[in-house]
């Protein structure tokens, strides 16, 4: 299964994103990838008021994403901002195209080094996992977003769903041992489930001429993770495309010879 990770640094404007959007999935396609994994806050960066941003997934910009998928034929997932019905947004991952059609909000607030998610963002429920073809057949894919990654209970209920891959879009804030603990996290959550983990990052915004600010912007090393832990691949802070070819069928190798998700008591 070829996956794609198009880590971009994202602006404040969610038509200029768009057209990124549609520039790396048109890349990534081209590299024959299936699926395309873009970060959290895909439609805007976070930093700024996000309730006149948010729109329905039937809205302009969440079609638009539909029509990019269908016209590249690939199954997109990206980070978008919904209504909530108390006055909230939703921290939303749109997934969408070959056959996928479905969104994941995002359980876990990041109400975290000073900053306070929950202020501004109402938290989903549920976990979700979608069904990605991979030329054979389909593979079974687990959405999380960003800080989730600390909270290994959500990626054990998505392998107990059948995810062999999971994936994690991210706006990870920056700060000291920031970036040791993002790399540490996503292996971790690989090796404590046996799943492949595909972790996409926004961009560094110093590498491309922005600043960091007081919110969450992105440090970059998108990483993926393999079921051992291991890294199998990376990129650095600057905007850039990682493919990477997986093998589903391994991570239930895996699983058999670590039984951890069979083996565990709590």
């Amino acid at each position: 299964m070829r996956i794609a990770l198009a880590q971009i640094s994202s602006t404040t404007d969610p038509e200029e994103n768009l057209a990124e959007l549609a520039r790396r999935v048109t890349e990534a396609a081209a590299s024959g990838a299936r699926l395309v994994v873009l970060p959290e806050a895909t439609m805007c960066r976070f930093g700024v008021p996000l309730g006149p941003v948010a729109e329905p997934l039937d809205g302009p910009w969440a079609t638009r994403v539909r029509e990019i998928a269908t016209v590249a034929g690939v199954t997109v997932v990206a980070g978008m901002f919904t209504p909530a019905p108390d006055g909230r947004v939703r921290n939303t991952l749109i997934a969408t195209g070959a056959g996928v059609d479905a969104h994941y909000d995002k359980i876990h607030m990041f109400d975290a080094f000073g900053f306070a998610e929950s202020d501004t963002v109402a938290p989903g429920e549920a976990p979700v996992t979608i069904e990605v073809a991979d030329g054979s057949g389909t593979v079974t894919v687990g959405l999380t977003t960003c800080y989730d990654v600390r909270f290994p209970g959500l990626y054990q209920r998505l392998a107990d769903a059948g995810a062999t891959v999971q994936l994690v879009p991210a706006s990870w804030g920056a700060g000291e041992g920031k970036r040791e603990q993002w790399e540490l996290l996503v292996r971790a959550r690989a090796l404590d489930t046996g799943s492949f983990v595909v972790a996409c990052d926004q961009a560094d915004p110093t590498t491309d001429g922005g600043e960091h600010g007081k919110a969450p912007t992105g440090i970059g090393y998108s990483t993926v993770a393999g079921p051992y832990g291991e890294v199998i691949g990376a990129l650095g802070p600057e905007p850039g495309l990682l493919v990477v070819d997986l093998d589903p069928e391994a991570a239930e190798t895996v699983r058999a010879k670590i039984p951890v998700l069979r083996n565990r008591r709590f």
